[in-house]
């Protein structure tokens, strides 16, 4: 007796509204939603090559960031996101997003607060925002939905609501987003 074997897609189960940090044109053809983790290498990885992504398709790509801060691996992940929620109150998410990338080994609540002042923001308010945990409820939200969705490691990306399990070299990057741009 044979079971036929059933291989379904992972979906995004959360679907892109207008409170998602996103950068690229709202009606692109290709929406990536990444789930992240800030003290992440392979995040970090990941980060350069959608910035590139971005660069080469930004008239066909949309990337929406949601926080996945796998805290019992990465002990400053949650505070991390927190502080970009911080920032978002005040219009510079993609900016604080983009430095702790840059700066993955510099996340401790001391370099974190030296680098959200670098960027203008205002230390001692940011600061007191992550303390008050002011917005664990949205990265928890992120979190949930990801869970949700299946994901169960970071990075974890969808393209157009399906689930991407290839690699996160640029290549492949380009060579997904050029098949669902084109589908």
């Amino acid at each position: 007796m044979t079971t036929p074997l059933q291989v379904t897609t992972a979906r995004l189960r959360t679907p892109v509204t207008g409170t998602d940090h996103a950068r690229g044109p709202v009606d692109a053809p290709v929406t990536i939603v990444e789930y992240g983790d800030f003290q992440c290498p392979f995040c970090g990885a990941a980060h350069r090559n959608l910035t590139e992504l971005l660069r080469q398709r930004g008239e066909l790509v949309r990337l929406v960031y949601r926080h996945f801060p796998i805290a019992n691996v990465h002990p400053y992940a949650e505070s991390a996101a927190e502080a970009t929620e911080a920032a978002g109150r005040r219009g510079r998410f993609w900016e604080l997003h983009d430095w702790l990338y840059e700066h993955q080994d510099q996340l401790d609540p001391v370099h974190l607060s030296l680098g959200v002042e670098q960027l203008g923001l205002p230390p001692d308010e940011v600061s007191a925002e992550v303390d008050q945990r002011v917005h664990a409820d949205r990265v928890r939200q992120d979190f949930v939905g990801g869970i949700r969705s299946g994901v169960n490691a970071s990075p974890t990306l969808f393209v157009n609501d399906d689930r991407y399990d290839g690699g996160y070299d640029l290549a492949d990057l380009l060579a997904a987003v050029d098949a669902a741009a084109n589908p």
